[in-house]
């Protein structure tokens, strides 16, 4: 995550480029005054709008044009280039958009579009029936924020409300293992939004707020301080909870798991006088913690029980890839491995030795919170059974997120997917449905993650694989791995290869499910 960038160079837009310089789906990246501005062509049309991504300010001009959108190579984020909206997660801020003009065969580019009144808000899409009078929105994570923010911005006028357990507005979860952990973003990065949004778009966010019941029949959710709320239309996005481990010691005050803006922040101020952690979990979100405290220079021990790193998620060349990577920055890595309980001071391992600790972070996977949908007779299976409009198997009744079980046309299988991407992305999907869109939820499943320097991104979904094919070179950090299962490529692993990850994902948009899209690196 970056500042904000200021002028970027190249030519002075009002100065005109020349037409013949652009290619159908080129762009090109100047300035107007001092701010970075993109030129797009889309057949005979020519586009402009800023030029970096609202979200972490990924350079578009990296990325690809598809229609009349472009998305960005870092996150997979995409804009409209005729309006500058943000479309689809992780970015809901819009980026500017500007009037282009065609003079004797130049593009110029010199007058900004106003904004609407209401920033980034949409024209509604078709929709049946009249739209809920009153929506309740259970769980202020991923899915639960980007729902009430895609329901305002596509003018809905009704009710939202919206309760979380946690103690703060919704936040970019990603960032609390990632650069706030490690001391290079500022709490103010943290929240999607900031505190007067939420008043000022008319969404009633409840925190520290537990639903315990949800009474289907009467259309009405029970809090923990004894009040009721009434819904016409329900969205669970009651996320996930870290798993803890079953040893002595897991309450002291020094051993944290890695969820919530409460648990990085003591997490960080702990690491002010640390001199040594125990991450205890070889997971995505236990090696970021891994890396984020070597940057603070912390000595960072990882017990885990698997030989390999991130064996079953990535396969065995990347995960040791993965592995030298951190060994390369100092981590000290006890695997096949398990802790047998904790002090004030160290960790037992299983093996008979023990490791000083000052911080232990347990990072040994989520699980999801269903026992709400189960207490009020939805359907379960490992996860929150939707159909592909992410409803329940009660009428009216959304779910998305981490509980959600969808069926997944990539696959052919209802899958359950723990990403900060999926969830928002649901999310937006839900709050359409809620409203009659009847939209089918099959984005295809996309996250990152962050080692140090080298980001890591992956495509599609692969719980299991028969075969894995490497395209480049991983240690050089250039390279596609794929994953394959009776011939069929389900996801896409990458680094150095952003482009290339960004057709994966069109490619796997573009496929009916059958058969293999022809991922090929760019």
């Amino acid at each position: 995550m970056s500042t904000a960038p200021g002028n970027e160079g190249g030519p002075d837009l009002t100065l005109g480029i020349p037409v013949d310089e652009f290619a159908d789906t080129a762009m090109r990246v100047g300035h107007v005054g001092d701010e970075a501005v993109l030129v797009a062509r889309r057949g005979k049309e020519f586009f402009a709008i800023g030029a970096n991504c609202s979200h972490y300010n990924g350079p578009l001009a990296d990325g690809i044009v598809v229609d009349d959108t472009v998305r960005c190579p870092w996150h997979h984020a995409c804009f409209s280039l005729r309006t500058g909206e943000a479309l689809h997660a992780p970015a809901f801020s819009p980026v500017s958009c500007w009037v282009t003009e065609v003079i004797d065969a130049k593009v110029f580019v010199r007058t900004r579009k106003e904004m609407p009144a209401a920033a980034n808000r949409t024209e509604p899409g078709p929709r049946r029936g009249r739209p809920p009078g009153r929506i309740v929105i259970v769980g202020g994570g991923a899915a639960g924020f980007a729902a009430a923010d895609k329901l305002r911005r596509d003018q809905y006028q009704g009710s939202i409300v919206m309760l979380s357990h946690e103690d703060a507005a919704p936040v970019d979860r990603p960032n609390l293992s990632k650069d706030y952990l490690a001391g290079n973003a500022p709490e103010e990065w943290l929240p999607l939004r900031p505190d007067h949004f939420y008043s000022e778009n008319g969404i009633d966010l409840r925190l520290n707020t537990r639903v315990t019941h949800i009474d289907v029949a009467a259309r009405e959710v029970d809090l923990d301080n004894g009040g009721r709320v009434a819904y016409d239309k329900l969205l669970l996005a009651t996320g996930a909870e870290p798993m803890r481990l079953p040893l002595a010691g897991m309450d002291l005050p020094h051993v944290r798991t890695l969820r919530s803006c409460t648990d990085s922040r003591a997490i960080a101020a702990r690491a002010g006088t640390a001199r040594r952690a125990v991450v205890m979990g070889a997971s995505f979100i236990g090696l970021e913690a891994a890396a984020s405290l070597r940057a603070r220079g912390i000595e960072v021990h990882v017990v885990a029980p698997e030989a390999i790193p991130m064996v079953r998620v990535l396969g065995r060349q990347m995960g040791e890839f993965i592995r030298r990577l951190h060994e390369e920055h100092g981590v000290i890595f006890h695997l096949e491995d398990t802790a047998t309980a904790i002090d004030d001071t160290k960790v037992m391992l299983r093996s008979g030795g023990t490791i000083d600790a000052d911080i232990v972070v347990v990072g040994v996977g989520v699980r999801p919170r269903v026992a709400l949908a189960e207490t009020a007779g939805l359907a379960i299976d490992r996860g929150v059974l939707v159909n592909a409009f992410l409803e329940t198997s009660a009428h009216g009744v959304f779910a998305a997120g981490d509980i959600a079980r969808w069926p997944d046309r990539h696959t052919g299988e209802n899958v359950r997917v723990e990403h900060w991407v999926v969830a928002e992305r649901q999310g937006q999907t839900a709050a359409l449905n809620m409203l009659g869109a009847n939209e089918k939820y099959d984005a295809v499943p996309f996250f990152w993650s962050q080692h140090y320097d080298v980001p890591i991104n992956y495509v599609g979904h692969a719980e299991t694989w028969d075969e894995l094919t490497v395209e480049g070179d991983i240690a050089a950090r250039d390279c596609l791995v794929s994953y394959k299962r009776n011939g069929r490529v389900l996801a896409v692993a990458s680094m150095g290869r952003d482009v290339a990850s960004l057709t994966t994902e069109l490619a796997m948009e573009s496929s009916n499910g059958q058969g293999d899209p022809g991922i090929k690196a760019a």
